[in-house]
């Protein structure tokens, strides 16, 4: 299928031709259609997949269609996205696809003079893309109407719920006419976003498609405690295929910290991230994109806001603990067919967050060392403990918890027929008198057999008024490695 096929506007078809776009996407070719018939639409599909073209190219189609005379704070379609960078990116598309057609666009987010988008919006839009703090803003102080909407969009819906937009985005809603065209874009489809779906569309026509294995990214993980990163990260920009790197950390303070550390080693690096000015930001994007750096360092606002070509590299510096944003981090590289690395650090409490995210990409990342050569995936009682079919079965050989039986304190089997030995003795290689409290000695007890009975079951009692839970540790007993002797209360 070509778009000269799916029946676009001629101006649309014009600036498509001069983008260079000839052939859709399969989320592009499933949506265009149903948009430009006003239907509601549900689309889920991977980043870096055209979703918003996908849904820019037959809004432009219906507002060339149909035309309308804007009012005072009036709006025809209203695009809420999750992040700043992503909001003006969406924006540059409607520009770029739309530059043949008269429409008036405007951006509307937060870090910007809420003076100069008041007067923007003063004499009517017909398309605003925002961020729905800044959106609400404007409602709030009577500077936009939009009793007249006549498409709603929401893109990366599912980071929207990440980042608490949802009493937000009601507060929309609500200002929005229930007679309208309601667009969900998202890369992942929880329950939490299918509920909202079913709330906020009506009869929408839903097109998923397949997350495929980025099979032109050349996945890989060093396993690295935290104090060797940052020499382990200037090891990887000084090789010769690093052209342009994306450097993700998990909080706004390694950030800095990590663009600190670069630019005193002579690497120079910006950093973005929400403490940043939006001045500030798009400095930073206008450098990594002009070539005037080619390292930037960023929080995952980044993750689906950045759609910059020739990114070689994307280096996760601390692993996300959210496996779907792993995904979105190493879409930043290997764009429009292009070839790309993605390089993770993982230290030892990071290790939980690799097992998801191998677990949601249905694959193994290879290992390496420094040096970029293969190595050996490190053992890992807690977080690399095969599974084994017989464990805890009682068969000779049987592991537990992956370890065989008899060995480091485990229990060992017992033979059928075979009677427990007398005399157990506990883990200090003393005699146990937990089952048969009156053979301990007295000057252990220092009273009576009886009366140390007497006063255990007494002190149970008062345990249990006063709601305390006693806990004794076991080694090996259980998947958790511990067995509750006693719950009282």
């Amino acid at each position: 299928m070509q778009f000269n096929e799916l029946g676009l506007a001629r101006p649309i078809m014009q600036a498509l031709a001069n983008e260079g776009h000839a052939t859709p996407t399969p989320i592009q070719a499933g949506a265009i259609s149903p948009i430009m018939d006003g239907k509601d639409f549900l689309g889920v599909a991977q980043t870096g997949t055209g979703k918003t073209a996908a849904f820019a190219l037959p809004i432009l189609h219906r507002l060339a269609d149909k035309p309308h005379e804007n009012r005072r704070g009036d709006c025809r379609v209203v695009v809420l996205t999750p992040t700043r960078e992503l909001a003006a990116q969406v924006l540059e598309r409607f520009q770029a696809y739309g530059k043949f057609l008269r429409l008036r666009t405007g951006l509307v987010i937060g870090g910007a003079s809420i003076g100069k988008q008041k007067a923007m919006a003063r004499n009517g839009l017909d398309i605003v893309v925002a961020t729905p703090g800044r959106l609400v803003d404007l409602m709030n102080q009577k500077a936009i109407d939009l009793s007249r909407v006549e498409t709603f969009v929401l893109d990366e819906v599912d980071q929207m719920l990440d980042l608490g937009f949802i009493p937000a985005i009601r507060t929309i809603c609500n200002a929005i006419p229930e007679k309208r065209q309601s667009i969900f874009l998202s890369a992942t489809m929880p329950p939490a976003i299918a509920k909202l779906a079913s709330n906020l569309l009506r009869n929408p026509v839903r097109i998923e498609i397949a997350a495929s294995k980025p099979l032109k990214i050349d996945q890989s993980v060093m396993f690295i405690e935290k104090s060797g990163k940052s020499a382990a990260l200037l090891k990887v920009i000084q090789r010769d295929q690093f052209t342009r790197g994306l450097i993700f950390t998990r909080t706004k303070h390694g950030a800095d910290k990590v663009t600190k550390t670069l630019n005193d080693s002579g690497a120079k690096a910006f950093a973005i991230h929400g403490n940043r000015s939006q001045a500030q930001r798009e400095r930073a994007l206008d450098a990594f994109r002009s070539g005037k750096v080619k390292v930037l360092v960023a929080t995952d606002i980044a993750a689906r806001g950045i759609d910059v070509t020739g990114v070689s590299h994307v280096v996760n510096f601390d692993l996300p603990n959210v496996p779907e944003t792993y995904v979105h981090r190493i879409g930043r590289t290997a764009r429009a067919g292009a070839a790309g690395a993605a390089i993770s650090f993982c230290s030892g409490e990071e290790r939980p967050f690799l097992r998801s995210i191998e677990k949601l990409t249905q694959q193994k990342i290879a290992v390496v060392a420094n040096d970029g050569s293969p190595a050996a995936r490190p053992y890992c009682p807690e977080s690399d403990r095969p599974f084994r079919e017989n464990a805890g079965s009682g068969k000779p050989g049987a592991r537990r918890n992956g370890r065989p039986s008899g060995k480091f304190g485990q229990k060992p089997v017992q033979k059928a027929g075979q009677k427990a030995k007398s005399g157990a003795k506990n883990h200090a290689g003393q005699k146990s008198y937990r089952k048969n409290p009156s053979e301990m000695p007295s000057f252990v007890t220092k009273q009576p057999a009886n009366e140390y009975t007497a006063q255990g079951e007494k002190k149970g009692q008062e345990d249990g008024e006063r709601g305390i839970t006693r806990v004794r540790r076991r080694r090996n007993r259980g998947s958790a490695g511990r067995q509750f002797s006693r719950h009282a209360g």
